[in-house]
């Protein structure tokens, strides 16, 4: 099994390396760390004063490299240079090359107040990518966790929540973590006299997931309502070496992933790293 990280020498990208080898170790996959450059980037070195194609493609390479060499021993990793015009389409494609498990990427960049701004490259492969994405918070290099503690599912009755159901249950199998499914209410969706009707849902939502689960399978529930998603989010208990499933929206193409306003919301405020997974075939 790999994952596909999307590489580059930024903070965004130390903290995709970073998430991408905790999630190697725990899964007992390897990595293929990938750094994508425009093809005008590298094109045959032009006999000018300050050899700029020729440096940064010998640059590209100096990057990958740099990068492999902070990959710990006990995680086997390979990289490459990829020349595409379109990043996502890059690691989409090999991702589905190498059969990978998901793609990887840091989700720090675009000027925005959350952990995880969604820059162009995030925000293109929530809403095309071939295979799940885990998204590392900003920061996530600065970590000292080493492994995955805990997986926790938002589950929904939108189509597609099967598919994510059986993902997080492979997850918290894989890892040995635990598994915590959780309903969000948003309040500030529902007048005073749907509130409570609200929250009945939720609990019925959860109740069925818990009965498709493998017989004897370990789990806790929790229902968390606040006066908006992003306050749902906040009134559960995180701590590093977390991680959030989410689904896609129902309008999903088949096996493509493509965020609803939801997911959008919760990634903007959380603190944990994320893996969205795409729609049923």
């Amino acid at each position: 099994m790999t994952l596909v990280v999307g590489y580059l020498a930024t903070a965004g990208g130390a903290d995709a390396l970073s998430l991408g080898v905790r999630l190697a170790r725990t899964l007992g996959t390897d990595l293929q760390v990938c750094l994508v450059l425009a093809p005008d980037d590298v094109t045959t070195p032009r006999l000018t004063s300050d050899r700029y194609h020729e440096v940064l493609a010998e640059q590209g390479q100096a990057w990958l490299a740099e990068a492999l060499r902070l990959v710990p021993d006990d995680v086997t990793a390979d990289g490459k240079v990829i020349v595409a015009e379109s990043v996502a389409e890059a690691l989409g494609a090999e991702a589905l090359r190498l059969d990978a498990e998901a793609i990887v990427v840091g989700g720090s960049g675009g000027g925005l107040a959350g952990s995880l701004s969604l820059g162009a490259l995030v925000d293109e492969l929530l809403h095309t990518a071939p295979v799940p994405v885990a998204v590392a918070p900003r920061g996530t290099r600065h970590s000292e966790v080493e492994r995955v503690r805990s997986v926790t599912c938002a589950i929904g009755d939108r189509a597609g929540a099967r598919r994510l159901l059986d993902a997080a249950v492979r997850t918290s199998s894989a890892t040995g973590a635990p598994l915590r499914l959780v309903s969000l209410v948003a309040l500030d969706q529902h007048g005073a006299t749907g509130i409570e009707a609200a929250r009945e849902h939720a609990y019925r939502t959860l109740k069925s997931a818990q009965a498709a689960l493998p017989e004897g399978f370990a789990v806790t529930a929790v229902v968390a309502d606040g006066a908006t998603i992003e306050a749902a989010v906040d009134e559960l208990d995180w701590a590093d070496g977390d991680l959030l499933m989410l689904g896609s929206s129902r309008l999903a193409p088949p096996r493509r992933l493509l965020i609803g306003s939801t997911a959008a919301k919760i990634l903007r405020v959380l603190r944990v790293p994320i893996i969205v997974t795409p729609g049923e075939d």
